[in-house]
């Protein structure tokens, strides 16, 4: 398979019927601290009242049913260690270090670990997710006092060479991945009971004594439910494509456990964003399309009973929802249902599901002005209205061109399912909030799309105004050409805003443009070493941070993964 190497040893490779049994799911507050401010003032008139109707109640056992019913099995292969590496300060590494060779796997196996002799990393080759099992011995002298080991497990160098405490993060510091093991007697097998994700693993001896250890076995039962082989790309790919779309499919395959996960290593839960990107990807490449539908039943059975959708669920020790009410992914739930439909023709679920996607039209109505502006103030003072990482970015122009796309594609599943009847009043509702931001939005002198007060321009609101077809083909196109040279243009945050102005780019018929921002992008993580695409990636700020300490990022991360949609959809853009 393209996306991963196998151990030069036949893996012992077999398919389970379920999660593996020890699975500690970490129920912390995420994303940042905008969240936690809206549970504190809590939530809009939208949000489930305590004696309220279920407006699902008919139909919400159903769709946890079926949501049970297409939990994917998960494959389980065995990994060994590559060989041994060790840190190395170099200012042109990402973030400050690399790993260099520093022995093979018999020279881990031979080498004794003691109180003068710790610190040695061993480098697994490759990103995994999964269960950490090893067998120790002593090596040297008598075993004279118990023994700590620290494992600490790292997706990039510069987590192995960064002090956790005293920490200094927004999230929780329990998410860091050091594990420490006591050990009364040699030999010993030990089994982390926590899953983990990672590609290197330091190992420190703490305490004292005079002996020294060593390992006979180390090993990983590595997860996914990702089990098909893509297609190989064309022969006329570049290798810097065909590099991203490696990395990508790994991206890809690591979050794809029994849910779309946004991130194997941080957070682990199905957020709505996130699933919408993966389930693109997917569709063009491991086409695990029970998955996706799992996903969309498990998000609208875990809805609220006024019908609205919650962003993110857990699904241990059961699946229940995060209370968290994020407009933009409420809306890309319809999304993501039409493009299912149209793609696999499932409208049985689509059917299933048109009551949970017409329901979320009701946020667009709410804040819908009788001039065709939404009210960016009123919906972001009761919403947390997310679009990107970045601070600062003003929301009206993102606003006003999400809502428009949903309006349209919303239809489009109406159209699919035969139910335009129900939506009638849409089509003139979109048209309406088009022109209103044409007229509203546009700066003509500049060729380019202005956001709120202070008429901000930026690569969301480029990106959102011509995805909602609110541009012109020929202003879409000025305005991305005049972009780049907008010195205050307020760029990406994160490879998620990054995807949508990829998809505006091509929208606009630049496929040159959106091939080359592509490969600058996606490629500068590659040529940084990325084994696993980014949560965060700003290549002007390496240690940038929404969590406020950088080793607690998503190094590997689901809405990451959509260049391998981009190259295997468009092959004439990017396979050329």
């Amino acid at each position: 398979m393209a996306l991963q190497k196998q151990p030069a040893s036949t893996p012992n490779l077999r398919i389970l019927p379920c999660q593996p049994p020890i699975h500690i799911n970490l129920m912390t507050l995420t994303r940042s601290r905008i969240y936690t401010s809206l549970l504190l003032t809590g939530f809009i008139a939208l949000a489930t009242q305590t004696n309220a109707q279920d407006i699902y109640a008919a139909q919400r056992q159903s769709w946890l049913k079926k949501a049970a019913r297409y939990k994917p099995v998960l494959t389980e292969t065995i990994k060994h260690p590559a060989g041994m590496v060790k840190l190395e300060k170099d200012a042109a590494a990402f973030q400050g270090w690399k790993m260099v060779p520093a022995g093979g796997v018999e020279q881990f196996y031979n080498t004794p670990i003691s109180q003068k002799n710790t610190g040695m990393i061993v480098d697994f080759g490759e990103h995994l997710t999964g269960y950490c099992t090893f067998t120790l011995k002593t090596l040297q002298g008598d075993m004279d006092a118990p023994l700590r080991l620290k494992l600490t497990f790292g997706e990039v160098p510069a987590e192995l060479a960064t002090p956790f405490d005293p920490y200094p993060g927004g999230l929780s510091r329990a998410w860091l991945q050091d594990e420490t093991v006591t050990v009364s007697v040699l030999p010993a097998t030990i089994t982390i009971q926590r899953r983990v994700a990672f590609r290197y693993v330091k190992i420190e001896w703490l305490g004292s004594g005079g002996y020294g250890l060593g390992f006979t076995d180390l090993q990983f039962k590595a997860y996914t439910s990702a089990t098909a082989t893509p297609p190989e790309l064309s022969a006329t790919t570049s290798p810097i494509i065909k590099d991203i779309d490696r990395v990508g499919l790994a991206t890809l395959k690591e979050c794809m456990q029994t849910v779309y996960e946004d991130g194997p290593k941080r957070d682990r839960r199905l957020w709505i964003g996130d699933t919408y990107l993966e389930s693109l990807a997917n569709l063009y490449s491991f086409k695990n399309d029970g998955l996706t539908k799992r996903c969309l039943y498990l998000l609208a059975g875990l809805s609220n009973e006024d019908g609205i959708l919650n962003a993110d669920v857990f699904e241990l020790p059961e699946p229940h929802p995060q209370k968290t009410h994020l407009l933009d992914y409420c809306f890309l739930f319809n999304v993501a249902l039409k493009e299912y439909v149209a793609a696999t023709g499932d409208k049985q679920t689509g059917l299933d599901l048109w009551p949970v996607a017409k329901k979320q039209l009701d946020i667009a109505k709410m804040y819908a002005g009788a001039d065709g502006m939404m009210d960016y103030v009123k919906a972001g003072k009761e919403w947390w209205v997310f679009f990107d990482w970045k601070d600062g970015l003003d929301k009206q122009a993102p606003l006003q061109g999400i809502t428009i796309y949903t309006l349209n594609q919303t239809y489009a599943l109406a159209k699919l399912l035969g139910k335009e009847n129900e939506v009638a009043e849409i089509p003139a509702m979109a048209k309406k909030l088009k022109e209103a931001a044409h007229k509203n939005l546009y700066d003509k002198a500049t060729g380019l799309f202005v956001s709120g007060p202070n008429r901000q321009v930026s690569y969301g609101g480029q990106a959102w105004m011509i995805l909602s077809g609110v541009a012109s083909k020929a202003e879409a196109q000025k305005a991305l050409k005049v972009l780049p040279t907008f010195i205050d243009a307020v760029r990406p945050g994160a490879p998620y805003m990054y995807h949508y102005y990829i998809a505006a780019l091509i929208e606009s018929g630049l496929k040159a443009e959106a091939k080359a921002a592509l490969i600058d992008y996606w490629g500068g993580m590659v040529k940084k070493g990325a084994d696993a695409f980014w949560e965060v990636y700003d290549p002007a700020d390496e240690f940038k941070s929404p969590y406020n300490f950088f080793p607690v990022n998503s190094y590997c991360h689901a809405w990451s993964c959509t260049p391998v949609y981009f190259i295997r959809k468009y092959p004439e853009i990017f396979q050329q």
